[in-house]
């Protein structure tokens, strides 16, 4: 079964930033469109960015100039940088395919603290 890993949060300040990362355990986050979410405490999981497999990207508004998707296809991985970094940032995140059809990972933590 296809299985999600999110890794690469912390408890960082306001300005900081962090690099996440999304790998599978077979070779096929390169063959999907891909997606970061996030979900902060008492509120629905939503979509942050986008990066397609023909390489186009998407940005949620609240993310533009701060947030940067990429994909290393080498390692079959997904990316999101995050930098400037707020406390409205602090969430869970999550990523999958477009669809959401792949088994959700358990995430990983980011607390910005102001």
């Amino acid at each position: 079964q296809k299985h999600l890993v999110e890794s690469g949060g912390g408890l960082v300040q306001h300005g900081e930033s962090l690099r996440l990362a999304c790998v599978g355990n077979g070779h096929f986050i390169n063959h999907e469109n891909m997606e970061w979410f996030h979900q902060a405490p008492g509120r629905q999981r939503e979509r942050v960015a986008t990066i397609y497999v023909g390489g186009n990207i998407v940005y949620q508004d609240s993310v533009k100039g701060r947030f940067t998707i990429s994909r290393d296809n080498t390692m079959d991985a997904v990316y999101l940088q995050m930098n400037d970094l707020k406390p409205e940032d602090t969430a869970v995140y999550y990523c999958n395919n477009i669809a959401q059809s792949l088994p959700w990972g358990q995430g990983t933590q980011v607390t910005v603290s102001s």
